[in-house]
């Protein structure tokens, strides 16, 4: 019996969860798949029983502190289901290569000789503060976005984006690591009173906008019980009332 020739694998951007948020190619992909190796973010179980109804869903979610699946074992399903001649999209919520691990599968995939492509998607460190009415550039008040994942130490270009007045910073994944970058901050010299919002839920229903400042945030989110999934924007785009009108729920806070 001869060896299936290997399937497809499109690593692909959910976006940030709304159906009409993907883009055609990955809606395109999604109903011809053979199997969906699903992330927790993007788009939810409706929505993928709407578009996948042929294929195999797998459910490879993380949540902050419990990995059920490891990445290695999500790379071991692409590269197995792919290998078997099936169509195999790996479904990401955001964007698959920012702070997605989409570059380790795209490589795994390459160096078992597998065709890989990638498909992106709106990233939530955009569209997440927009729901919000947060632009993240606006003339005269801020000219560059420095996007950062907030699992670890700030670094240096953290703190330097976090102290210029013309900078917004967006962390993701950054609640629990929220405490650790204000003291930082503080520490470098940057204004306790730089704006600060955090958005839960973006693009739900449950979507959530908490406003306070540098100084006061941490004592802020937790009166107010922040909680993962949340966007974080520092500066002085998340100023209240600055441009746009948010069209869901805001709590605005001292």
């Amino acid at each position: 019996m001869s060896t299936p020739r290997p399937g497809p694998v499109a690593l692909v951007g959910g976006g940030p969860g709304p159906l009409d948020l993907l883009t055609v190619r990955a809606e395109r992909l999604l109903r011809e798949a053979d199997v969906v190796v699903a992330d927790r973010l993007g788009p939810g179980p409706e929505a993928l029983a709407e578009l996948c109804w042929c294929a195999d869903v797998i459910d490879v979610g993380k949540q902050p502190g419990h990995h059920p699946v490891p990445q290695e074992q999500i790379t071991a399903l692409l590269l197995d289901h792919a290998l078997a001649g099936r169509r195999v999209v790996r479904l990401k919520g955001g964007d698959p290569v920012v702070f997605g691990r989409g570059g380790e599968e795209y490589a795994a995939c390459l160096a078992a000789g597998i065709p890989v492509e990638i498909v992106p998607g709106v990233t939530s460190a955009v569209a997440v503060p927009q729901a919000a009415g947060i632009p993240l550039t606006h003339r005269g008040t801020a000219a560059s976005v420095h996007v950062v994942h907030g699992q670890g130490a700030p670094t240096a270009a953290t703190l330097a984006a976090l102290d210029d007045d013309t900078t917004t910073t967006v962390v993701l994944m950054g609640v629990g690591g929220l405490s650790r970058l204000v003291a930082a901050a503080l520490a470098h010299g940057v204004p306790p009173s730089r704006p600060t919002a955090i958005i839960e839920n973006g693009h739900s229903d449950r979507q959530r906008t908490t406003r306070s400042t540098l100084g006061q945030v941490v004592e802020v989110a937790r009166t107010v019980g922040v909680r993962s999934p949340a966007v974080i924007v520092l500066g002085e785009v998340a100023r209240h009332g600055l441009l746009l009108s948010a069209p869901m729920r805001e709590d605005v806070l001292p």
